[in-house]
């Protein structure tokens, strides 16, 4: 037989303090995470993290703030007991903490020991709160500002410390929680000192630049010369911060860090739109480097909706998704052109083990893989057409990178017979971003000359992503300009992709590709984009069938006016298309080709990237060749 029902009872308070810590505290990163938040809004200016074992011995948090009043201490380690809803008004919160269940919940779970001291009093108070049982406040000198010591934490609930990992792992998890605090208040002080290595000091700054000293203390020294500055204001939200270049990225979402009224957050909607904002720049499985704060009035944002507080609920979610798009597009738009800078390094990385050694007195020679282009450009594919009043530099072969390199750093004592020499009159060109095109290597990779460097180019990478952005723009402007064939082209293909294609034929004819069934198992193709012509019909129907799959084109809807899902589906068909007009690797160019590109790749949003989200140019400072080669 079933034992009978227990009677309802009220469970005993300090049992329910620490079910509520489960809620509250669920690692020492957590409750650090709490204990910080409380400082942040008692006005600290200056806060110092301690912990040993990973959290486990001690959690020390020491701020220079407002500090308590000892009616105020015996308050605050009692559950729901709050300073910070001074109306009790949930709907206007504009501080971190607000629940007032930190520090019992704390405290039920761990020795807590608080020592505080209010502005202006002559003497400060102390409260020890163990396993949940509090003790009397008692009359402690200090310094203004507040001392919170946590120790032997879960010692009441021990299973709980089987969840926890390594130290290590622990430490790390309190690190992040200091830095994404940081990054959401650079005015203030932060340091965090752990038993297993340096301690971490981020200064407090000052200044417009404040924001991103911090950030490039958070995120990198790098950070700064790849980031682009947004700021964009619509209907009471405004976004403001730094994202970094789309070749600017790792392997971890970690780096992103969003702030909403000064909350560090990691909200489902907010990472949504930063995905969805780098879609056509990124690689799929790598992700930006950015910090983005939203503003906006307390009775618009709700922040009561995570235990943890690490969510958000906004009262216009699609405007703040949209909001965050357009701002970093606009970013993208204006300093999308070149590519992280941490390329070069990467790339003279790379060059160390294989380089020569060579000096100003040593020479050096090679079998030349470089040879002129002569045949005139393959039918169908785009030309570049030199800029007027530009005039082609000079154009030497070269052996191969390391030897181009070289090249550069000594003047030639005479062109080889296929060598074109410039006018004497010619400009530079090395002014330009991009330099001036000395020379293509390999049939693949263009190398230009700037004033203080070499640019290496990837001529394929780079022309796909120009071609991409001309077919936006045409789109955006109301439809891709098409060419009829001479000869409507059949491509057969399994019955089920044909039906598959057919339904899309509306969205893709808006598109350039104009088609329609022709017997089970085929399409008849009538038209495509005018910058595709002379591309593969069979194998650009075989990559759109592939972005159909992947994207799911067959919802419909207007793709001339869409900038949500479907516009997003139809960027990537495009991004397929733009594949089959572009320069391939191997097509050698002429001098006047190449620096047509290199202007073209100036001018173009975007071309920092390819469609895949590689980089489409690496930039070397001189000094770092010079050094390469033992001239510093």
């Amino acid at each position: 037989m079933s034992a009978p029902a227990a009677p309802i009872r009220r469970l005993d308070p300090v049992l329910v303090d620490r079910i509520a810590a489960g809620e509250v505290v669920e690692r020492p990163a957590s409750a650090v995470k709490e204990l910080v938040e409380n400082a942040i809004d008692a006005g600290a200016r200056a806060i110092e993290v301690t912990i040993e074992s990973g959290g486990r011995r001690l959690i020390r948090v020491v701020d220079d703030g407002r500090g308590m009043s000892p009616d105020d201490l015996a308050l605050a380690v009692e559950r729901h007991a709050t300073s910070k809803l001074p109306d009790g008004d949930l709907g206007a919160i504009a501080t971190l903490g607000f629940r007032g269940e930190a520090l019992p919940s704390i405290g039920a779970v761990s020795r807590l020991s608080i020592t505080t001291r209010a502005e202006g009093a002559e003497a400060g108070a102390s409260l020890v709160v163990d396993a949940g049982r509090k003790g009397e406040v008692v009359p402690a000198a200090g310094a203004r500002g507040t001392r919170i010591e946590v120790t032997d934490l879960f010692a009441a609930t021990p299973a709980r410390l089987k969840f926890l990992k390594s130290d290590r792992a622990e430490n790390a998890a309190v690190g992040e929680i200091v830095r994404r605090l940081a990054a959401a208040q650079p005015g203030i002080r932060f340091t965090l000192r752990t038993d297993s290595g340096q301690p971490l000091v981020l200064p407090a700054e000052t200044g417009d630049e404040a924001p991103l000293r911090r950030l490039a203390a958070v995120l990198g020294p790098d950070f700064p010369a790849n980031a682009l500055p947004v700021g964009l204001e619509r209907e009471g939200f405004a976004v403001t911060g730094h994202v970094g270049l789309p070749t600017f990225h790792r392997g971890v979402g970690s780096h992103i860090h969003l702030v909403v009224n000064g909350r560090p957050v990691r909200d489902r909607l907010l990472l949504g739109a930063v995905r969805g904002a780098y879609a056509d720049t990124l690689a799929s499985d790598r992700h930006p480097v950015l910090g983005l704060v939203i503003a906006c009035a307390t009775d618009l944002v709700d922040v009561n909706v995570h235990p943890a507080k690490t969510e958000v609920r906004f009262r216009e979610p699609g405007l703040v998704r949209a909001l965050i798009v357009s701002a970093i597009h606009d970013a993208l738009r204006r300093g999308g052109a070149r590519s992280a800078t941490t390329g070069g390094q990467r790339t003279l990385e790379a060059l160390r083990p294989t380089l020569p050694r060579m000096t100003a007195h040593t020479g050096y020679s090679a079998p030349s893989l470089f040879h002129r282009a002569t045949a005139p450009l393959p039918r169908g594919l785009p030309s570049f057409a030199a800029p007027s009043g530009y005039s082609t530099p000079a154009y030497r072969p070269t052996p191969g990178l390391a030897e181009s390199v070289q090249a550069l750093l000594e003047p030639a004592p005479s062109l080889p017979p296929q060598a074109e020499a410039a006018p004497d009159n010619e400009p530079a060109g090395e002014d330009h971003p991009l330099g001036a095109a000395r020379a293509q290597i390999h049939g693949t990779y263009i190398l230009a000359q700037t004033r203080d460097g070499l640019v290496i180019v990837d001529q394929h990478a780079a022309h796909e992503r120009l071609v991409y952005e001309r077919l936006k723009a045409q789109r955006a402007a109301g439809g891709i300009a098409r060419q009829g064939l001479l000869i409507p082209d059949v491509v057969e293909m399994e019955p089920e992709a044909a039906e598959r294609l057919c339904a899309c034929a509306a969205d893709l004819e808006r598109l350039g590709l104009s088609l329609e069934p022709f017997g089970p198992g085929a399409v008849l193709i009538r038209e495509v984009p005018a910058l595709l012509v002379g591309a593969s019909i069979r194998d650009l129907v075989t990559d759109i069938l592939d972005a159909l799959d992947a994207s799911g084109l067959e919802e419909g809807g207007d793709p001339a006016t869409e900038t949500g899902p479907l516009g997003r589906r139809l960027d990537a068909v495009l991004s397929r298309m733009s594949c089959h007009g572009s320069v391939r690797a191997g097509r050698r160019l002429k001098p006047e080709e190449m620096n047509a590109l290199l202007r073209e790749m100036e001018a173009t949003p975007n071309s920092g990237q390819c469609n895949h989200g590689r980089p489409t140019s690496v930039e070397l400072k001189l000094a770092d060749i010079e050094r390469l080669f033992g001239r510093r």
